[in-house]
């Protein structure tokens, strides 16, 4: 897979090289450092992934996305930027960006929305007809894909949030209150608690109330 970087600062440039070469199947064949560069280089290389920066010295990256579409409609784009501007995030998403990453970014996050792409890439050479169900399959990658682009608010930590997520998934239909997930998270109450409503507030997880014959009525937590 032929990956590209536009980047207007190359040590930044230089790091998401690194990041991309501990990835198997991956090729870096070039890095630009402003828009001029970017589409020149893009119709010299037809790499299958570009990643764009916004702020470019010459022209938003953001606005470049049209041009993108025109010069090399098979790209695919990952935003990688510190723009965090409504607007600009709005764009780049209707202009069917696969993923927005904010900066500062972890090896983590980075490899794994590019292990995301490859795996959705490798679907798509898989199938020559689409029914249905592999119409859902690959939307549903996608919005989960989409669920971690925006980064988290203060006091959730993206790590700590994927050991949540799988928590809940490992606890199926008996779910988790607060205090269970408290314990397997060796963290306070309260935090648990903040994990599981944030969850819940990106559509990756849901709460029943559970009505005991004793006590007080106990918040239950369940995979969304």
């Amino acid at each position: 897979m032929k990956v590209m970087i536009s980047e207007d600062d190359f040590r930044v440039a230089e790091l998401h090289a690194q990041f991309l070469r501990v990835v198997d199947g991956v090729q870096v064949v070039g890095k630009a450092l402003n828009a001029e560069e970017t589409l020149e280089m893009l119709e010299e290389q037809h790499p299958d992934l570009l990643l764009l920066d916004v702020y470019m010295p010459d022209q938003l990256g953001v606005d470049l996305l049209h041009d993108i579409r025109s010069i090399a409609p098979h790209t695919d784009v990952i935003m990688i930027t510190a723009a965090k501007e409504k607007e600009i995030v709005e764009k780049a998403l209707k202009y069917g960006v696969f993923d927005y990453i904010i900066k500062p970014i972890t090896m983590e996050r980075f490899q794994e929305t590019i292990e995301n792409y490859q795996e959705r890439k490798k679907r798509m050479a898989q199938i020559e007809t689409f029914d249905q169900e592999a119409v859902d399959q690959l939307i549903k990658s996608s919005n989960e894909a989409a669920a971690t682009t925006i980064s988290v608010p203060k006091g959730i930590d993206p790590l700590t949030l994927e050991k949540v997520e799988r928590m809940l998934s490992d606890a199926r239909e008996n779910g988790l209150t607060a205090e269970q997930a408290s314990g397997q998270m060796g963290a306070s109450k309260t935090t648990a608690r903040r994990y599981l409503e944030y969850l819940i507030s990106i559509g990756k997880g849901k709460a029943e109330m559970n009505y005991g014959k004793v006590g007080r009525p106990q918040r239950k937590y369940y995979r969304g």
